[in-house]
């Protein structure tokens, strides 16, 4: 069975933002030929995420508070005590975004039938950007026949 890889590169907005990366999902999936199995989906950072919901704009206004909640920005984090860390010079303050990271998850998998993704009607693929703006990859694994 073949595996065909792909790397989907997305230029964020700056703080928390979620896209729809559905459609370029099934653009990839479109130009194989690749009609039954499986493809993954990998977030490639440690301050994005990823979840399969819907995309309804005031459904996502509301994750984006909720995660707000979880992880305020204002609050105090041993992550952010630059001084006592090496890092590069441009390294940004923002352990929030490492811990709203952790309550979603960095993959999903998405079977594949008759050429499609058997998502359900409402289901999209949304990429979280939770320390933009950055210049982010998301790796799409295709397997299958």
């Amino acid at each position: 069975m073949p595996i065909i890889n792909k790397l989907i590169e997305i230029e964020t907005e700056p703080k928390i933002n979620i896209y729809n990366i559905t459609p370029r999902i099934q653009d990839f999936l479109a130009s194989t030929s690749i009609k039954n199995g499986q493809i993954l989906v990998f977030s490639r950072h440690t301050t994005t995420a990823l979840a399969i919901n819907e995309n309804e704009v005031r459904l996502l206004e509301d994750i984006k508070m909720f995660l707000q909640k979880l992880a305020p920005e204002s609050d105090r984090y041993l992550h952010n005590d630059l001084h006592l860390r090496d890092v590069p010079e441009d390294e940004p303050i923002n352990a929030h975004s490492h811990l709203m990271a952790m309550m979603l998850t960095t993959s999903e998998i998405i079977p594949i039938v008759d050429g499609k993704l058997a998502l359900g009607t409402w289901q999209s693929v949304l990429f979280f950007e939770l320390d933009g703006p950055r210049k982010r990859t998301v790796f799409v694994q295709i397997y299958g026949e």
